[in-house]
């Protein structure tokens, strides 16, 4: 790669992502400084076309950022007027009350948005303000100035499938070049991880983990629609397979977001995560909600969830993380949009500062002190050993250690201090023989749909010409390690059907369908070998979700 010559451009400050982290690094910069140059390279056909979240936004992040945004035709319309929770059975539910909950559960002051259309909204913001914005632009490799991160590689096309060699119509791509190089891809964003690992930012952290969360959008009937609430439960069809939960959110236009997630650190190799969503939906309280409507849209996202102690270093020489790259999601309130702007509108500010002081390519402590020690850290710590206990200890103890933790918390002390997380996801998982495999109900294409059915409602789209994204380190692991030792769980994991495991014994090959895959990252996480790296498909390959 390295004799591969490409054009250059260069910027004051490159920004991988047109995410909610780095929309507003970009608008905040241009703020601060408008003749700044500032590009931002988005991966999805257009803006928004990659973007997935529950969501109800707490507007925190865009009341910094933009404090005039209530006057400026966002797509943010929907408040919350109502907020239920409910532990599941199998035929009823236990709603839990809202007065034993911590201040910091309300969910009063939010709204319920489709993030992909905010950050289209963002976007105009950004553009009108003089950002580029280059949709359709993946970024495939970072560029190196010694071990100083000095831009990306961007627009590459034309390697060969089999050898992922320059084939006879390769283009090379440009190098866009900045005095830093702010990463908002996401969770497990490929590019990231490769600085983590190169810097070693997670050096003394805990691991992070991560839940897969699924979602639909239904359109019901208007007469059991009820804009504005907010529905989260826990327990049914989970149990003790698995940690996690779903949620229900009213928005406008007789539409609900019907959301399932489940906590990737769970044992079993047998569990099957998107059946267990279709499994969720029939039960009496959802299946009479949805009797009726129809399914328009489904997606799946992995959500960074290890919280405050396994957020790595967040800046290494010339570049820094951003949002859930580096993984601010607080998980008891499933909310992290707000702590990605609030670092996004962080970094820029670091970044204004040393540019202003003459300075480029070094580490932006300041950007890495303000996070830890302002608004999300304070966010984030209160929070900070829901996770552990709930992985630990399982539901009905972590909601009432959970609970009392965060009242402590928000009275300014500690009862567990701070606990750890332990294992990663992917070695928490356990062999095959040590679990019974699960017998899950047949969709009924009414309620439940195969995966198959339903990516093609996620409108996922790769060029079949170009290399597979998803690239196995041993290509022998599947068939020889994982199918006999953990029943290969990519065929299970994964909520697009990408794996396959086709024939039996001798006969038996591992099969990888890329073009079905919706970006989730599952198995680069899941994955019980860590034999498959995501890596990131030609421009514009994906998902295009009209608003998720």
């Amino acid at each position: 790669m390295t004799d591969i010559q490409r054009e250059k451009m260069d910027y004051d400050v490159v920004i991988v992502g047109a995410g909610p982290a780095g929309l507003s690094a970009a608008i905040r910069l241009k703020q601060l400084d408008s003749d700044l140059t500032v590009v931002v390279l988005e991966k999805g056909s257009e803006v928004g076309a990659h973007i997935l979240s529950g969501a109800v936004l707490d507007p925190a992040g865009l009341d910094a950022l933009l404090p005039d945004w209530r006057t400026m035709d966002a797509p943010i319309k929907t408040p919350v007027t109502s907020d239920n929770f409910y532990i599941l059975g199998a035929a009823g539910k236990v709603r839990i009350p809202n007065w034993p909950m911590p201040p910091l559960m309300s969910n009063h002051g939010t709204y319920i948005v489709s993030m992909a259309n905010v950050c289209r909204w963002m976007a105009g913001v950004a553009e009108g303000l003089g950002v580029e914005i280059f949709p359709g632009m993946s970024c495939s490799e970072l560029v190196y100035d010694g071990q100083k991160v000095v831009g990306v590689v961007a627009g590459e096309f034309g390697r060969d499938p089999e050898t992922r060699e320059p084939g006879p119509n390769h283009e090379p791509g440009m190098e866009l070049r900045g005095k830093y190089v702010f990463l908002g891809e996401g969770v497990r964003g490929s590019l990231s991880k490769q600085v983590i690992e190169k810097f070693g930012l997670g050096a003394g952290k805990e691991p992070q983990k991560f839940g897969l969360g699924m979602k639909e959008i239904w359109e019901i009937d208007p007469a059991k629609h009820r804009e504005g609430t907010v529905t989260h439960t826990m327990g049914w069809p989970l149990g003790k397979n698995a940690g996690g939960g779903s949620f229900i959110y009213h928005l406008e236009n007789n539409q609900v977001y019907v959301g399932f997630v489940v906590h990737l650190n769970y044992q079993n190799p047998h569990l099957y995560p998107y059946m267990e969503f279709q499994r969720f939906k029939h039960h009496p309280m959802v299946a009479e909600l949805l009797k009726g409507g129809k399914r328009i849209a489904y997606g799946a996202r992995a959500i960074s969830e290890g919280g405050w102690q396994s957020i790595p270093k967040m800046v290494a020489p010339g570049v820094a993380l951003l949002g859930c790259s580096a993984g601010l999601v607080n998980v008891p309130r499933i909310k992290g949009n707000h702590n990605a702007m609030l670092s996004g509108k962080a970094a820029a500010e670091a970044a204004h500062g040393a540019i202003k002081a003459g300075r480029q390519g070094d580490e932006l402590s300041d950007y890495e002190t303000e996070v830890r020690s302002g608004a999300i850290g304070r966010d984030l710590k209160k929070v900070r050993n829901v996770k552990p206990l709930w992985s630990r200890y399982g539901l009905v103890t972590s909601l009432v250690g959970g609970g009392i933790d965060m009242w402590a918390n928000t009275l300014g002390f500690t009862v567990f201090g701070t606990l750890k997380h332990g294992k990663t996801d992917a070695a928490a998982t356990g062999k095959a023989a040590d679990f019974k495999p699960i017998d899950y109900p047949k969709p009924d294409g009414v309620l439940s749909f195969d995966r198959l059915t339903n990516v093609a409602y996620s409108f996922t789209n790769h060029d079949e010409a170009q290399p597979s994204h998803l690239v196995l380190k041993d290509k022998t692991i599947p068939i020889a390690v994982n199918l006999p030792v953990y029943a290969e769980p990519a065929q299970r994991y994964c909520p697009a059907g990408v794996y396959e495991v086709i024939g039996e014994g001798q006969a038996a090959r591992f099969q990888i369908n890329f073009q079905n895959c919706v970006h989730c990252k599952t198995c680069d996480i899941k994955d019980p070998s860590q034999n498959i790296v995501w890596k990131t498909p030609i421009g514009g390959g994906g998902p295009n979700y009209p608003n998720m």
